[in-house]
């Protein structure tokens, strides 16, 4: 037994070696070792399902902002005077028990003059077709190139209310796609202004130290000691009602970003001072390397992984800030169309009541924080070196 055990612990493998085998990646094999620290991570995110659900499901909605206007069935601006405050239509499959393919029941509407609304009825007689990869409303492909390609119309003669219409006969579909664009972009332009100033003031302190650690870290106390919210609300109504939604959309970036990098700023200097004193970067004083340049290309990308996962984290806060600005109407106004603007009109409680549906904004604004938060969750945990 002895002889067994002895001769099994000291297995050699017959076959011949070959250096173009992929050894399995694990603790102790040669691969682990060699690895990148951007393979390291990558494989340990990987690992983390709900992180890697959450990635793709940003992914595709961030593959399908350049298209909004191809994947929207209506015109975001278009009005449908009939059809003002209208249901949600559904999708069937099947009608009278045979297979149709995917097609809606038409609309008829009649005024309650009791109730002073409209009634919408729908007809289960006439089924209609939805068309695919087909010529509807015409519009500007990223506002250079007129175009009327759709990958879904509405039937010939007939509607197709998904999400159903509000107050002006507008589909909250196709506007919900189109706000789309602009309620995540604006979290990735405010980040970067962010990115930018917490880099450099946090770099500044770090690498430095002495009285310029000390005057960023009491600008710092002043800016975080300041309520966010109440600062939020000042200073977009300090924007100029006469701007352009353009100019608007850049000053609500600005002030995101400006409130945000302080959290950021001192995460660069915590890992600043305790990079500072390794070996590397005092070879690189001594070989004549400026300042910035250390700050530069030897310490920032030795924890850029802590960055983009703390970056990641703060994507959501700026959807929502952007969202509750809008929700308030000191934020983006019409004509552009984000979420917040959408909920903006789902103020009042007789609209929640009356057409529920107003509120469906909200459910892209919920997964798309919810997907960045365990994203971020799942990043922060690959970058972690003693995870």
């Amino acid at each position: 037994m002895n002889t067994a055990v002895t001769s099994k612990r000291h297995y050699v493998d017959p076959a011949p070696f070959d250096p173009g085998k992929t050894e399995p990646v694990g603790a102790g094999s040669e691969s682990f070792y060699r690895a990148s620290s951007w393979q390291l991570m990558w494989w340990k995110f990987r690992r983390h399902k709900v992180a890697l659900a959450a990635a793709f499901v940003l992914l595709a909605f961030y593959a399908l902002l350049p298209f909004v206007e191809i994947i929207a069935p209506y015109n975001h601006i278009k009005r449908h005077g009939d059809f003002l405050y209208a249901r949600p239509q559904a999708i069937h499959l099947m009608h009278e028990g045979r297979f149709v393919g995917p097609f809606v029941y038409p609309y008829s509407y009649s005024f309650d003059l009791e109730n002073f609304r409209r009634v919408y009825t729908v007809d289960t007689s006439k089924p209609q077709p939805i068309r695919f990869l087909c010529r509807g409303d015409a519009y500007e492909f990223w506002g250079m190139w007129k175009a009327d390609f759709h990958l879904v119309c509405p039937p010939d003669g007939g509607t197709m209310f998904l999400l159903g219409t509000d107050r002006l006969g507008r589909d909250l579909l196709s506007r919900i796609i189109y706000g789309a664009r602009i309620s995540l972009t604006i979290g990735i332009v405010g980040i970067a202004v962010s990115f930018a100033l917490g880099l450099f003031f946090g770099g500044l302190a770090g690498y430095l130290g002495g009285w310029v650690d000390h005057v960023i870290q009491r600008m710092i106390e002043i800016l975080r000691s300041l309520p966010e919210l109440p600062l939020w609300l000042a200073l977009s109504a300090a924007l100029p009602a006469n701007w352009s939604p353009i100019l608007v959309f850049f000053g609500i970036t600005i002030i995101l970003g400006l409130l945000d990098w302080p959290g950021l700023a001192r995460a660069v200097r915590s890992k600043l001072l305790a990079l500072r004193e390794e070996d590397f970067v005092k070879a690189a004083e001594l070989m004549g390397a400026s300042k910035q340049r250390i700050i530069a290309r030897h310490l920032i990308p030795n924890f850029m992984s802590h960055l983009i996962a703390s970056a990641t984290l703060s994507i959501p806060s700026m959807i929502l800030g952007e969202t509750a600005l809008s929700f308030l109407g000191l934020g983006l106004r019409p004509p552009v169309t984000s979420w917040g603007v959408l909920l903006n009109e789902a103020q009042n409680l007789a609209a929640v009541q009356l057409h529920p549906w107003l509120l469906f904004p909200m459910v892209p604004v919920v997964i798309v924080v919810l997907a960045f938060n365990f994203m971020g969750d799942g990043l922060r945990d690959a970058a972690d070196p003693y995870h």
